[in-house]
């Protein structure tokens, strides 16, 4: 019966794997409700100061901020990479990775280079397998996203914007939609889009339209801070809507993982219930056999 005992030590292996594949699918699961509760109670702020930096913007319109200011003559485009720092979460980091290497591609092709920002560790390793240059990264964020750990690797490519040496920064992260949808997106996030900062704004000559404001200590100082604020915040959300995905596809992945493995141990119990049956079979045959011949 060497067969069957091969197929019983198969049967235990895949048992403790469906073991191991359930238990990630619970933890999965309790991190993605967490997740979800913080990056839904990050998006009234960053609604609320992206209507106060459209506001301001618009209030004074003789100053204007570098991070609304197109550089022209600039040939480099900066990249912000948001994946996750584990793996076994399906293909989310594969899909916002195929994204990103699209737009990297686009920009090739009109002769503009790339300089990107790594935030997690799947990014970082694929920027550094084609060859991107990494500026900066940040990694092991955990399940709690903390700007401060953020700001520093990101202030890189909004000083170099600032300063004129970069044409545009994308964002690329993955958009939250439901526990069984998530959405790879390269959005722009510098030059800031005039029609994302006043997609809530109340509208010029509408009731609530009231621009009078009184600076303290001057019009530049406070847009600059709000503006820098602004980014921050849309990067912040970009990282919680990224690590609510990643709960959300592991919890999939994983209750996919246990299911399979439930599949692959009834087909090996069959296997094995048939091979045993067969052996038994044929001691009986032999038995009968000499039987008959005494």
């Amino acid at each position: 019966m060497a067969v069957g005992k091969e197929i019983r030590g198969k049967i235990k292996s895949v048992e403790n794997t469906k073991k191991i594949t359930k238990a990630m699918e619970m933890v999965a699961a309790a991190k993605m409700r967490k997740a979800q509760d913080r990056m839904r109670a990050a998006r009234p702020y960053s609604d609320k100061i992206r209507n106060m930096a459209a506001n301001l913007s618009q209030a004074n319109p003789e100053y204007r901020h570098p991070f609304l200011v197109k550089s022209e003559g600039a040939k480099t485009a900066g990249f912000i990479v948001v994946t996750t720092d584990k793996g076994l979460c399906g293909g989310l980091n594969t899909n916002v990775l195929r994204a990103v290497t699209a737009k990297l591609r686009e920009l090739e092709g009109q002769g503009v280079k790339s300089e990107a920002v790594a935030i997690g560790n799947k990014g970082l390793g694929f920027l550094n397998r084609i060859g991107a240059k990494v500026v900066s990264h940040a990694t092991q964020l955990g399940d709690k996203p903390s700007l401060d750990k953020l700001i520093g690797p990101v202030k890189v490519l909004l000083d170099a914007y600032a300063e004129g040496r970069l044409s545009a920064v994308y964002l690329c992260y993955t958009r939250f939609i439901n526990t069984m949808k998530q959405e790879p997106m390269v959005q722009q996030l510098l030059p800031l889009s005039a029609e994302a900062m006043t997609a809530d704004a109340p509208a010029p000559g509408s009731a609530n339209h009231s621009w009078d404001y009184i600076y303290e200590p001057d019009a530049a100082t406070v847009i600059d801070e709000l503006l820098v604020r602004y980014t921050e915040a849309l990067i912040y959300q970009a990282v919680a809507e990224n690590i609510a995905s990643e709960q959300s596809a592991r919890m999939v992945a994983m209750k996919s993982a246990t299911d399979n493995a439930g599949n692959v141990i009834a087909e090996l119990k069959l296997i094995y219930n048939k091979t045993r049956q067969a052996a038994i079979t044929k001691e009986l045959s032999e038995i009968v056999a000499g039987a008959a011949a005494v």
